[in-house]
């Protein structure tokens, strides 16, 4: 009896194991596809541009959604579009100066409105007096410093006359409205047309303009008047998409979760730093703002200072991951002076310390990480990197278990030597494990300052 039941019981086991395998779309080996990823996971940093016709109300990029503003209402500010300051090389030159390493912009955001010249819409900057592919302007200038390009492309539509009306959408009914009065507000409208549009626009923007590093699509809400992977008929886009453009890199929105490889990379959204170590040995991005909106809004105020945006940077890379920090031009086409500003404060600090982002990840094992610090790790060189967040006035910090490890520590920003101590020498009763890092009386002039040390 006991044999029988052991033998039942390791069968039930086999064949829970087998349906907890997820499901795969593609044939792509580990090996390839770290190699179609490795040029993201070296470079930690990015940017993100969410431009569209929000930028003239100015009062956030869902302000069409916040305010249930109607097609007819939104349709002055397609009248209206007209950015005589865009001037896209100037962006780019922004973002390298920045260390940004990739850019992501907003071809078609929720509003429906397209910045690209789309032969299936008539909704797009071209029709307006702006009169130009702005999508395409951008593309050109971004490359020619290079700058990775990557496409954001909204899966809703809140413009398009066949996308259903949803509980995201402007025109939404009340959550308890009874389900006769959402078929009777969505009669008319067919999914299966706009989910045409949208393989239609996804394929314009894959085939006219060269390669595309990334692919940001935005996004799915299933469950009660949602939308999920069956509305995008997600399954039959990723395969096209990778048809189209078998190097891209494509974010995890498509409600694919099922999939092995329905997804690159996950997307955590808007969240707080010390959140971060939850994704370490995952593939990810946290996408992030400078101040609360995505989209140009004139009067909020809520800026991140230059501490809390390397907080976000440092914090990504020594957990294993990337940071997309987003920029919202003016309806004029011009980077707000605020994040103007903060750019040019990332400028600074990048200039001589990006060699602790770049190719760089989480500290090995064994590493300690000091109070009031983050570790990243450059495992290429073999070099760990020391960000002092908390600069440690009494001249001295202690590195736990670091003897014997060391070769040489040199502040990152300028190449000076930071002296090492035996902590035995200076106290007998220590172990003789423990290095001290003999620094400058004064914190340098650097917002973060990092300590490089050569590893033996």
């Amino acid at each position: 009896m006991k044999k029988i039941l052991i033998t039942v019981v390791c069968i039930c086991l086999a064949g829970t194991t087998v349906f907890a395998q997820k499901k795969r779309l593609f044939n792509e080996t580990p090996a390839q596809k770290q190699q179609r990823m490795q040029w993201w996971e070296d470079a930690r940093f990015g940017m993100f541009i969410h431009w569209g016709l929000y930028a003239l109300p100015a009062r956030h990029e869902w302000v069409k959604n916040r305010e249930r503003i109607t097609n007819e209402a939104y349709q002055k500010y397609f009248d209206l579009f007209n950015p005589d300051l865009f001037e896209p090389k100037k962006w780019a030159k922004e973002a390298k100066a920045a260390g940004m390493k990739y850019a992501v912009l907003t071809t078609k955001h929720h509003e429906g409105f397209c910045l690209f010249d789309s032969k299936y819409t008539d909704y797009k900057a071209t029709n307006t007096p702006a009169k130009r592919d702005l999508v395409k302007e951008f593309v050109e200038a971004f490359r020619a410093e290079g700058i990775k390009v990557g496409f954001y492309y909204s899966l809703i539509d809140w413009h398009h006359p066949d996308f259903t009306i949803d509980r995201v959408h402007p025109q939404r009914l009340d959550e308890n409205a009874p389900e006769s009065e959402w078929e009777n507000i969505n009669k008319g409208r067919d999914m299966v047309k706009y989910r045409e549009y949208l393989f239609n626009q996804v394929t314009e923007l894959l085939t006219n303009y060269g390669k595309i590093d990334i692919l940001w699509l935005d996004f799915s809400y299933p469950g009660k008047h949602g939308k999920g992977k069956d509305d995008w008929n997600s399954v039959a886009l990723i395969k096209q998409i990778r048809k189209l453009q078998p190097g891209i890199i494509v974010d995890n929105r498509l409600n694919l979760g099922d999939y092995e490889d329905g997804e690159d990379f996950e997307t955590p959204e808007q969240v707080k730093p010390e959140t971060l170590a939850k994704y370490r040995g995952k593939t990810w991005e946290t996408c992030q703002t400078f101040s609360g909106s995505w989209g140009y809004y004139r009067d909020e105020h809520s800026w991140k200072s230059d501490k809390q945006l390397l907080d976000l940077l440092i914090t990504s890379t020594a957990n294993g991951g990337n940071l997309i920090l987003n920029v919202g031009p003016t309806a004029r086409g011009e980077f707000d002076y605020r994040a103007t500003r903060a750019l040019d404060s990332l400028s600074l600090w990048m200039h001589g310390n990006s060699r602790s982002i770049y190719n760089c990840t989480y500290a090995p094992d064994g590493f300690a990480v000091p109070e009031g610090t983050r570790l990243t790790y450059n495992p290429q060189i073999k070099r760990l990197y020391v960000h002092l967040f908390d600069y440690p006035y009494a001249r001295e910090l202690v590195l736990k278990g670091y003897g014997g490890k060391i070769s040489y520590a040199q502040l990152l920003h300028d190449g000076s030597e930071v002296r090492t101590v035996d902590k035995s020498a200076i106290d007998k009763a220590a172990a003789g494990s423990d290095i001290v890092l003999e620094l400058p009386a004064e914190k340098p002039p650097v917002e973060v300052p990092v300590i490089e040390l050569i590893l033996k």
